[in-house]
């Protein structure tokens, strides 16, 4: 029987984790994304919209405030005889007693006859105004315009010309209202509005994303259930679903079903063809037997080989048709045990010691599979033994590992278990490594065997995705790692 110093890492079939990922890909994220973005963009709008509709009103409000002060300012002013300005304007705002505080007027003669001024207490100094030229009075003799207050602030001027007697003598009447307080008015309320918007927002779209992610629930529950399919643990998707994802879920237990039917018909079709070769074998190397002689050898030697290519490519016929359809399930403690007992017994002469962990291990493949690789490593190992054997059997956590990541765990979490057969025995030289690698190829001709032990070994773990690698043991021989995949 061949052996091997090291297999490279097997080919390895890549499946689609069933986890939902969160990421760019995950429907949730793109509904959550653009529902977010919308949302946003939403509140952007509002926020501009109501934001310039408070403008337009405030300044409405403004220059219609200015509008009425200039009004009560005119009909508080009148001329005496001599040409003097009289009145005291009373216009019901204290600002306008108050110093600096932005709010002023002012009456000013605008025509011959007429002296002196009058101005509110909150005017100190006097407010520079354009000029007629640069600001144009309408056909009402009124303009309006912005300037610079006393303190700097901006200021709001309603400006008019009005005829106070018969004599046509006229003043110049102007009303100043503080701009800026208006646009720190404006910038609070805009701050107001941003902060109540932000959390009204905010809220919003966790609620929208709570909402999505409980709708999308069903899709998770999908995933489980065919997680418990592949797993072994479940035949077909159970539940009730969304009218939505029922048909889903229908065809996909219609596509279970007909993968159950294709493994049995090609399973039935494997045992037929097993069988309808087993007999025309037996007789070809009965006869090469009573034949006798250098003939009657090779005969019976090539049909006996005939029958052990054929055992193991429909082996492998048959591990490939359920490798992709529902996983099976096989505990790996009581296989192991049993089997070292056999070969105790037919092995006396080795000693042979067997190291299990103290948790089950469950196998995701089928009992007839995991036999035959034991049993081929183990009669391998007490082929080549000098007198000891040692077995071990331990799970692997961790991420990665050499397997193929399990479609039913969580992305980059594999569950592995790994089986561990070394023996006493001379092991490989290095230069011959490369020639155990091949089929049928036997590094010791006066052992018995087809050289096909190995090769067996290699496709069913292959077939499996796991790793085979041979080392050199710490006695002396040689040591087979074989990695697969377990449930959980």
């Amino acid at each position: 029987m061949s052996r091997r110093r090291k297999a490279e890492p097997l080919r390895q079939t890549v499946r689609t984790p069933l986890s939902l990922r969160f990421g760019p890909r995950s429907l949730a994220f793109r509904v959550i994304a653009f529902s977010t973005v919308w949302a946003i963009l939403t509140l952007i709008v509002i926020f501009t919209l109501i934001t310039t509709l408070y403008r337009q009103a405030n300044e409405r409000g403004f220059d219609s405030l200015l509008s009425a002060h200039l009004f009560n300012l005119i009909g508080s002013v009148g001329v005496s005889e001599g040409g003097s300005l009289t009145g005291a304007p009373d216009l019901g705002d204290l600002r306008f007693s108050e110093p600096k505080s932005g709010w002023y007027w002012s009456v000013e003669p605008a025509s011959e006859g007429v002296s002196g001024e009058l101005h509110s207490s909150s005017m100190t100094t006097a407010i520079l105004s354009p000029s007629v030229a640069e600001v144009p009075f309408n056909a009402s003799f009124q303009r309006s315009y912005t300037t610079e207050g006393i303190d700097g602030e901006e200021l709001e001027v309603f400006e008019s010309e009005f005829v106070l007697d018969a004599k046509n003598r006229a003043a110049r009447f102007r009303v100043m209202g503080n701009r800026t307080e208006l646009e720190q008015e404006i910038s609070a309320f805009q701050r107001r509005l941003l902060t109540y918007l932000s959390l009204f927002g905010v809220g919003m779209i966790a609620i929208n994303a709570i909402a999505i992610l409980l709708g999308l629930q069903p899709l998770r529950r999908v995933r489980d259930a065919l997680a418990m399919v592949r797993e072994g643990t479940a035949q077909k998707l159970d539940g009730r679903f969304p009218a939505e994802i029922e048909p889903l879920a229908d065809e996909t237990n219609a596509l279970i079903e007909n993968n159950k039917r294709i493994v049995e018909r090609s399973r039935t079709q494997v045992g037929n063809l097993a069988h309808s070769l087993k007999t025309p074998l037996a007789v070809l190397i009965n006869e090469g037997r009573a034949l006798g002689g250098a003939k009657g050898q090779l005969i019976a030697e090539q049909a006996a080989s005939m029958q052990k290519q054929i055992d193991h490519y429909l082996q492998r016929a048959r591990v490939a048709a359920q490798r992709d359809s529902v996983v099976y399930r096989t505990p790996v403690a009581p296989l192991v045990q049993r089997m070292v007992r056999v070969l105790q017994k037919l092995n006396p002469q080795t000693a042979l010691s067997l190291s299990l962990p103290a948790v089950d291990i469950v196998f995701a493949g089928e009992r007839q599979d995991l036999e035959e690789l034991l049993g081929n490593l183990l009669d391998n190992a007490m082929k080549w033994a000098k007198s000891a054997v040692a077995v071990s059997v331990a799970p692997i956590s961790g991420k990665g590992g050499s397997a193929k990541k399990s479609g039913a765990g969580k992305e980059g979490a594999v569950n592995l278990f790994e089986i561990s057969i070394e023996d006493d025995g001379p092991g490989i030289p290095e230069d011959k490594a490369r020639e155990a690698l091949k089929r049928g190829r036997r590094l010791d001709e006066t052992k018995p065997g087809t050289g096909l032990g190995l090769a067996i070994v290699a496709d069913l773990v292959n077939e499996y995705g796991g790793v085979l690698a041979l080392e050199r043991s710490s006695m002396g021989g040689l040591k087979a790692v074989v990695r697969l995949r377990s449930l959980h």
